[in-house]
């Protein structure tokens, strides 16, 4: 799974957070911002991707309202 997409998708919409693949073949990660932004790259995410994934279901859990962002960017955890 490449993240230079992922990366490239975040900084565009001005979202923060990171991805990481899992042992199990799946990608979780945490994405924060602005309302309207994170659905954006929710969509994103469940239908686009990077164009050498394939997107089988997509979940998305623990969604909250912050007070402040916890992250400065948007990068790839290994």
């Amino acid at each position: 799974f490449s993240y230079q997409y992922t990366e490239e998708e975040a900084r565009k919409l001005g979202v923060v957070g990171w991805v990481k693949n899992t042992s199990q073949g799946t990608v979780t990660g945490q994405v924060q911002g602005p309302e309207d932004k994170v659905n954006a790259m929710k969509s994103w995410l469940s239908k686009v991707g990077s164009p050498s994934s394939r997107i089988d279901r997509t979940n998305f859990s623990n969604e909250k309202e912050i007070p402040k962002l916890d992250f400065s960017g948007f990068s790839t955890r290994y």
